[in-house]
């Protein structure tokens, strides 16, 4: 899909974390004019009520409904309304709507759910994103550890899989619960969903669609952190490769990825907080491969990665809108 002059977009369920990043990137994209934030349970609000790192940066109020059927409706809608609600809201779209949509929940992640929709990790499926007009965005844990392991699956030598991910409590969502709140999470650790994750399933398919033959285990155990944002992945499995040959292999199939970087140092979350990098080391131990892999959860896990598949299907530079300045202190 090619666009001449600024892409209308708008944001469903806009009053979260994830839509939060999403405004505070697009209101600052050359290519973009948020045309609409919709929250019903701020409807009427300036958007900075929600997002207060956005006062003086835009104009924008929330609005009860989303204008999708009226002269204006939007070249792309972003839906962050949060899991189980896409579908019901796609299905309810005007025949009228023929615009770009990119699911940032996992409505549609999975290829018994995704009806037309395509799953938007570029580092893997770029061709079939350029060309798409819907699109599922990958999870936050599924993209740090998918980007672990692309290579590798790539060159089908994956076997049994050992994953340790520590995430920030922005994952669980804006929805206050025990385990959010910040009594509990300051100084703080604890695993949840062992083995279980949700995310495992699309790790699975990509893998197997890559890899058509594997036949492995992925064993992950997430960690809930005492942090806001960020997440760590530690992935190690059997390799017959030397480490040299690992690396090489890993910044081969990276090397003209504008936002993945394979580093010898050790790398730190701090390292791509606030942006849309992940930063991959990888190093041998004995017959093991360990990948250590960081992104930042909101963004290169849900709302940059959004902008970034939106950058593909409107066919501008992909990293346009993404030069985002970290925060390292």
């Amino acid at each position: 899909m090619t666009f001449d002059g600024k892409i209308k977009a708008g944001i469903v369920g806009a009053a979260g974390y994830t839509a939060g990043e999403l405004l505070r990137i697009l209101v600052n994209h050359p290519c973009v004019d948020v045309v609409f934030a919709q929250s019903g349970s701020h409807a009427g609000e300036p958007v900075w009520k929600a997002h207060a790192d956005l006062l003086g940066e835009t104009d924008l109020r929330f609005v009860e409904e989303a204008p999708v059927d009226a002269e204006g409706a939007p070249d792309v809608l972003f839906l962050c309304s949060g899991h189980g609600k896409a579908k019901p809201f796609v299905a309810s779209l005007p025949e009228s709507y023929k615009g770009a949509i990119i699911d940032l929940g996992n409505d549609f992640r999975l290829a018994a759910d995704a009806e037309d929709f395509v799953y938007g990790l570029p580092e893997a499926f770029r061709d079939r994103i350029k060309t798409a007009r819907h699109i599922a965005n990958p999870g936050c844990f599924a993209t740090s550890i998918q980007l672990a392991l692309l290579p590798a699956a790539k060159a089908d030598m994956l076997p049994e899989i050992h994953v340790t991910g520590i995430t920030g409590s922005t994952g669980a969502g804006q929805a206050p619960s025990e385990t959010t709140h910040f009594s509990w999470r300051s100084d703080n650790l604890s695993v949840y969903k062992a083995f279980t994750h949700q995310h495992l399933s699309e790790i699975n398919e990509t893998l197997h669609t890559l890899a058509p033959g594997y036949k492995g285990d992925i064993n992950f155990v997430p960690v809930r952190g005492d942090f806001a944002r960020g997440i760590m992945a530690s992935v190690y499995f059997d390799c017959p490769l030397t480490e040299d040959e690992a690396v090489s292999l890993y910044k081969e199939y990276y090397k003209d990825e504008p936002f993945v970087h394979v580093v010898d140092a050790n790398p730190d979350m701090k390292m791509v907080v606030n942006t849309n990098k992940c930063v991959l080391n990888v190093r041998k131990h004995g017959r093991k491969l360990h990948v250590i892999s960081v992104i930042d959860n909101l963004v290169k896990g849900a709302s940059g990665q959004a902008v970034q598949n939106m950058n593909l299907v409107f066919g501008l530079p992909e990293d346009c809108g993404l030069h985002l300045k970290g925060t390292r202190f």
